[in-house]
């Protein structure tokens, strides 16, 4: 399925200054993903949910966001974890609050369950 967002949306999302050759491969990446979670349908809501999982990847592997930085002792302290997932970044945050499935939510949450207990004896 073709990609629903182009380089020039993500970069505006971003502030990239990245070729739009490399923000397309992001581009491609998030499309992926977005249609394997949440399906190939076109639709306005799936159009900025992939624009914001785009600013995402790109985010979290090549401009990652400092939340502190130094000088004189040279020290930079980056915002999320890759661990974290979508968390890990303001533009995965937001694709998780813009998907109405709850899909994205759900990603990496470990599974619960409850057993009733038949018998004591």
């Amino acid at each position: 399925m073709a990609v629903r967002t182009d380089a020039t949306a993500v970069k505006l999302l971003t502030g990239s200054d990245l070729s739009d050759a490399i923000v397309e491969g992001y581009i491609g990446d998030a499309n992926a993903f977005v249609n394997a979670i949440l399906g190939t349908a076109t639709s306005t809501i799936l159009t900025t949910i992939e624009k914001y999982v785009s600013g995402h990847l790109l985010t979290i592997a090549r401009e990652r966001l400092a939340m502190k930085e130094g000088a004189g002792g040279a020290f930079i302290h980056y915002a999320g974890d890759y661990k974290m997932g979508l968390t890990a970044t303001q533009y995965g945050q937001s694709a998780i609050d813009l998907d109405t499935t709850g899909a994205l939510a759900a990603l990496g949450r470990k599974a619960a369950g409850i057993t009733a207990a038949t018998s004591f004896s």
